[in-house]
């Protein structure tokens, strides 16, 4: 098994929401100035780069993280590749049930992770939303920094899957995938009560190209 790193490399200049404040990682302590050991600070939200939102991200009687079942943080994952869509219908996921986990992948996999912050980025339509909970999928994941559409009012999308306890991965890596079922791992840091946490996140497979 050969596994693809999926995630975000966190840095400065990393893409972030806008309003967000920016990643930060600083000296704490540096052997060169004297020090023993070299220490770093970091700041960043909780929904940086490649990231798993918890219901209470917009439900506030949700679920935080820690509350989550973490058996869903590993499995096999349904890769769907979508590269024509500006934005993902029920009418884009075929006629067959839906796993329970479904990653979707879109011409966002072209952006650059440290570009400026693209608003027309694809995202899950609210049709979509509820097909995935009516197949019971419990994580759904997505190749930019948000699973709705930008600014979408009422935040329909996002509260029908978090609403429904489906856990919403965003900010994956995707591009070079292709449609197909795929070991899949995605492992949250482990903040006690919180709305989310970034993620280092996983594909396997035996026959990508190197």
């Amino acid at each position: 098994m050969r596994w693809i790193d999926v995630s975000i490399p966190m840095g400065p200049g990393m893409t972030v929401w806008p309003g967000d404040r920016a990643f930060e990682f600083s000296a704490s302590s540096r052997i060169s100035e004297g020090a023993g050991c070299n220490v770093s600070e970091v700041t960043f939200v909780t929904h940086a780069g490649t990231h798993m939102d918890a219901p209470w991200h917009f439900e506030d009687g949700g679920k935080k993280l820690h509350e989550m079942d973490s058996s869903v943080f590993f499995g096999d994952a349904l890769l769907i590749d979508l590269p024509d869509v500006d934005i993902v219908t029920a009418g884009d996921l075929g006629s067959a049930p839906l796993p329970r986990r479904v990653l979707f992948k879109t011409r966002n996999s072209t952006l650059p992770v440290n570009g400026p912050f693209a608003r027309d980025y694809v995202a899950l339509s609210p049709d979509a939303s509820r097909r995935c909970v009516d197949d019971g999928v419990k994580l759904v994941g997505v190749d930019y920094l948000s699973v709705a559409p930008f600014h979408q009012p009422g935040q329909e999308t996002h509260h029908i899957l978090l609403g429904n306890d489906v856990l919403v991965v965003e900010g994956l890596v995707l591009k070079g995938l292709r449609t197909g079922t795929y070991p899949f791992v995605v492992l949250p840091l482990p903040l006690l009560g919180a709305d989310g946490a970034p993620c280092r996140a996983f594909i396997g497979d035996r026959d990508l190209d190197s």
